[in-house]
């Protein structure tokens, strides 16, 4: 592959395979984006994005550009390269079908066809099952274009007007992954309309990432996942 690049419609769902060293773009088309993302190692699903160890690892509660997403294994799995934003959410999880009804309304297919207000979890058994996995290899997830910000209390509220039109993230894939996405409302969205942005997908690619690499130098953390995972392709 040299070059791809898809609309993702407001609700719905997408995977794809990616080799190591490409760039994945996503961009806002509008505002108030909200991706859901997953992330596996797309030779050994086993070994999955690990939110908990990567946020240990890099010291933070939140993701933005130098950040590495590393793997169970403590594989680097994606870089972020770029980021428009400099706040992107791993804390908030990803929205349930009650929840979608809570806050928007009741609405089925037989009723609303491709209107129908889908909801983050069922959308990733969707992808997943088409690569062989189920609701067992749902982990925790990373919610790109959102904000969540956190009290003392511990109390978490969703930032408002955080995502502008033409907001953008670049994603460079440090090994083969299956990247599974479902562009639906945060959990925390408030109730009212079902939002419906439209992200754009562009897959290109890229260069392998030197020792000079502003990821691998990040933080020490960076660099050892780093090495792991160019362990696996000697």
């Amino acid at each position: 592959m040299t070059s791809l690049t898809e609309t993702l419609p407001g609700g719905s769902m997408w995977s794809l395979r990616i080799a190591r060293h490409r760039m994945l773009r996503l961009t806002a088309m509008e505002a108030g984006a909200n991706v859901s993302a997953l992330f596996f190692n797309a030779t050994q699903p086993l070994d999955r994005l690990n939110v908990p160890d990567t946020l240990k690892a890099l010291h933070t509660a939140k993701l933005t550009r130098g950040h590495v997403l590393m793997s169970d294994m403590g594989h680097a799995m994606v870089s972020i390269t770029e980021d428009s934003l400099g706040w992107h959410d791993p804390l908030g999880g990803h929205i349930h079908a009650p929840q979608v009804t809570e806050k928007f309304g009741a609405s089925t297919f037989q009723n609303d066809r491709n209107r129908f207000q889908r909801n983050a979890h069922d959308n990733f058994l969707v992808e997943l099952g088409k690569h062989g996995l189920g609701l067992r290899d749902i982990v925790a997830n990373v919610n790109f274009f959102s904000k969540v910000a956190v009290d003392a209390e511990g109390r978490m509220a969703l930032a408002p007007e955080h995502c502008p039109a033409g907001a953008s993230i670049e994603l460079r894939t440090e090994m083969d992954v299956l990247v599974v996405l479902a562009n639906c409302p945060h959990p925390l969205a408030p109730s009212g309309v079902y939002p419906r942005v439209q992200v754009k997908l562009e897959v290109n690619r890229s260069e392998a990432p030197g020792e000079d690499d502003f990821c691998r130098n990040f933080r020490p953390e960076c660099a050892r996942a780093m090495t792991l995972a160019e362990r696996l392709y000697l």
